[in-house]
């Protein structure tokens, strides 16, 4: 598999149709022309191809921010077919390479924090922290994200500095976050919803108030999950 930055509008031109089968056939993706401008002024777009190079597998895309050290990762989306592969994981390394690169040290973006994978992967696996709570970010959304409010986390990935650790003898604070938010959209929205009124009542006030989500605890016997959180001014490299 071939992981590289996506250039010209051959290779823009499938980005649309992976977008759509990620998120949905009214998904509305970046338009190419301002894509290849964005990419001219200094935007990360990248790819993964499949061994012959005849198709797409995930896209990224990140555009630089009023801080010359920090990028926003806007879009992250791996084809159905290559979930569970640890591919997201090698595209967000080799944002993480490119960003280094060019002498930026934080990457930051948007993710449903009730959504239990893309948690694990941007706390457990990346060791990006949960640092605000963004009510309703992107208004009624379509596709996948339809049926409840758009409610995101903004993850903050030091990229320039190790894993950010817990004090053994420091509080810790747990929020929980359901095994399958995806599921509870599509068959259940008014518990779905449920967990978006839950986590404005836990998980937004704690970040508000300064703490930070920093990992993910999953116990597979009694069927549960939650973020750990810590204060932000007494974690520990």
């Amino acid at each position: 598999m071939e992981i590289r930055e996506l250039t010209s509008y051959a290779d823009l031109a499938l980005v649309e149709p992976l977008c759509k089968r990620t998120w949905g056939d009214d998904d509305e993706p970046e338009n190419k022309d301002l894509l290849m401008a964005q990419i001219h002024e200094g935007a990360f777009v990248a790819g993964a191809f499949s061994p012959d190079g005849s198709r797409l597998l995930a896209y990224a895309y990140g555009f630089p921010t009023r801080d010359a050290q920090v990028q926003h990762s806007h879009r992250l989306a791996v084809d159905p077919d290559s979930r569970g592969s640890g591919l997201g994981a090698r595209m967000k390394e080799f944002q993480r390479e490119w960003c280094l690169a060019r002498g930026i040290t934080t990457i930051r973006w948007t993710y449903d924090p009730a959504r239990l994978v893309n948690a694990r992967l941007n706390l457990v696996r990346l060791g990006a922290v949960g640092s605000a709570y963004l009510p309703n970010y992107y208004g009624d959304m379509p596709g996948i994200n339809a049926g409840a409010p758009s409610d995101r986390m903004m993850a903050t990935w030091r990229i320039d500095q190790p894993r950010r650790l817990i004090r053994s003898s420091e509080m810790t604070r747990r929020v929980a976050l359901p095994l399958d938010f995806a599921a509870l959209l599509a068959n259940d929205r008014a518990a779905a919803i449920e967990w978006r009124e839950r986590h404005r009542g836990e998980l937004a006030p704690l970040l508000d108030d300064g703490w930070e989500a920093v990992d993910v605890a999953v116990d597979s016997l009694n069927a549960t999950a939650h973020y750990v959180l810590a204060r932000a001014d007494v974690l520990t490299r």
